[in-house]
Formats: structure tokens, C-alpha cells, sequence
């Protein structure tokens, strides 16, 4: 029996916009003018003989009938991605990965090069994040994060690397205060940053040590915390992974070493066949393995 289907272009420009809520928004995603959005929703309404969505322009609402539309016509594409993805084995194109923020610019970026290097042909499409991505409603091929338990049986985890967490400063500042064990942090000025917060008392814990709270400047991202510590505004406690270039470079000092955070980054991908991410997974856990481990001549930290 013949199908009865309206233009798969309308159908997705329809279900972008209704699933992201703005026309300018799914033209982003689509890669098309928000021009093109709005004509391929008129025509789906034409085919329908339904009207999809209504109000204003700038805050359209979706009507019944597109909310009846939107769920199914999300999970069939959904489905339909998959499928292909699961047959899919190229060598090259595109891969999506999303990643903390810092980490995107301390670590894996100024490793980057390597890997265009060796696959000119495979292109890194780099997204950022404060909190750890959905591999499935985001639609990403591979997304790299702190270590969690709960995980489907279809994605593959990959260790990277333990966190290792320390109390970092500037050199200039470093002579001016003198940090010897966990306890000479008190009254000192620490720096926070807004996405961890309890990043001074997770380092406390990890020695055994009980911080109490201490006021002090809070930033945004932990890029702006280390470029505040860089600056000699305060004592900022940062993931070894994140300071390996500025203590090589001098910018910053860890008087009292980096301790294990019981934290793991991980690397998490979809388990099907793909030689382009195949080859970026491999090279991204042996860029993690050749990561340079703490000194073993860092000074152990004293008793709290």
C-alpha cells in the first residue's frame, strides 16, 4: 500500500522548530535561513489542513495538533537516525562531541592538532557544556564527562583518567602566603567557581580533612577561576588535568600536590559501527594515558 507522507524536509523543519521552540533555533540546527523554517511549516499546514502553530512570531505556541504531531514524529526520526547510524561505517565526515567547557579549552583543544594531523579528513565539531550532555536526545557521537554509574546497555564507557584535585596560586602570590598542609588554607582568599562549588570541601574530604565554608569570589566558569588564580586574586583548588600547561609554564604554583577526587573522566559513545569515531576514541584514550601524571616529587600533603 502507498504511503501517505508529507515532505520529509517539512517534516523535520516542523519537528526542530516545535521540539526547540523558536524558527530561528531549528534554522541553527538544519543548517537552513529561518525563512526556510517558516515556508516548510506552511507547507506541512497545507498538506495537513491544520494549522501547527499560533501567537506570535517571536513566542509561537504549538496547537493541538501539533502536539499530537510532535511526540511520534520525534521518536520516528529519532528511530530512523539510529538506523542509520547502526549501518553507518565511514571514515571520515563529521563527529559531534560535547565536553565541559574548561576542559574543551585547558585539554582538549590544544591536543587537537595531533589528531588532525593523522585524519585530515575527520572533523571535530566541538560543543560545551556545564553539565553532562544526553548521548541520546542530544544526538552527540561522543561526550566526554565526569564518571556516572547509570548508563544504558547501548553506550560504551571509556576511561580516561582519575581527577586529581589541588589548591593552586600564582608564584607572586605563593611568596606571600605560605601553604604547608590542608589547615593553612583557613582565612586565606579562595577563589570558587559557580559549576562546583564544593570543590574546596571534595579536596578537604579526599584527605580526610574537614573545611568548613569560606566566602570568596565565585566565577562563572572554572576557565575564569584559573585565569583569576593566574592573576594572584587567590588560591583556587583545580583538576591536575586542567593546570598541567600553566604549572609547566610557571603561571601557577601546587604547594601541597593534587589528590585523588574518587572521580573518573570518561568518554561515553553509542556501541555501533564507525570507523571515524573508532579511530578519534583510540587516539583520544592514548592522549589520555600519555597525560603526565602529578610529580612524584610533589610535596605530600602534612596532617590537617
Amino acid at each position: 500500500m502507498k504511503r501517505y507522507l508529507p515532505s520529509l524536509n517539512a517534516l523535520r523543519a516542523f519537528e526542530a522548530a516545535a521540539r526547540l521552540g523558536r524558527m530561528t533555533a531549528a534554522a541553527d540546527e538544519l543548517a537552513v535561513t529561518p525563512g526556510a523554517i517558516s515556508r516548510q511549516v506552511r507547507q506541512l499546514e497545507s498538506a495537513l489542513g491544520a494549522q501547527l502553530f499560533e501567537g506570535s512570531k517571536n513566542k509561537p505556541q504549538l496547537t493541538a495538533a501539533a502536539k499530537t504531531l510532535l511526540p511520534a514524529l520525534s521518536q520516528a526520526l529519532d528511530q530512523i537516525e539510529a538506523a542509520v547510524r547502526a549501518v553507518s561505517d565511514v571514515e571520515n565526515g563529521t563527529l559531534d562531541v560535547s565536553c565541559f567547557s574548561t576542559f574543551t579549552v585547558k585539554w582538549l583543544i590544544p591536543r587537537l592538532y595531533h589528531f588532525n594531523a593523522l585524519h585530515p579528513d575527520i572533523e571535530i565539531r566541538l560543543s560545551t557544556t556545564e553539565q553532562s550532555a544526553d548521548l541520546d536526545r542530544e544526538r552527540y557521537d561522543l561526550i566526554i564527562a565526569l564518571d556516572d554509574i547509570k548508563h544504558a546497555d547501548h553506550v560504551a564507557v571509556l576511561p580516561l583518567f582519575p581527577e586529581r584535585l589541588g589548591p593552586v596560586l600564582a608564584p607572586s602570590l605563593a611568596t606571600h602566603i605560605e601553604l604547608r598542609q590542608p589547615g593553612d588554607v583557613a582565612g586565606k582568599p579562595l577563589l570558587h567557581t559557580k559549576t562546583r562549588l564544593n570543590a574546596w570541601q571534595m579536596w578537604g574530604e579526599s584527605l580526610g580533612c574537614a573545611l568548613p565554608p569560606q566566602p570568596g569570589p565565585a566565577f562563572e566558569h572554572y576557565y575564569f577561576t584559573l585565569e583569576a588564580a593566574i592573576g594572584g586574586l587567590g588560591i583556587c583548588v583545580a583538576p591536575w588535568h586542567l593546570v598541567i600547561d600553566d604549572i609547566r609554564a610557571g603561571r601557577l604554583v601546587a604547594p601541597l600536590g593534587f589528590q585523588a577526587s574518587g572521580h573518573q573522566y570518561v568518554a561515553k559513545r553509542l556501541q555501533h559501527r564507525n570507523k571515524a569515531l573508532d579511530q578519534f576514541c583510540a587516539w583520544l584514550q592514548l592522549q589520555a594515558q600519555e597525560t603526565p601524571r602529578p610529580s612524584p616529587s610533589d610535596p605530600a600533603p602534612a596532617s590537617c
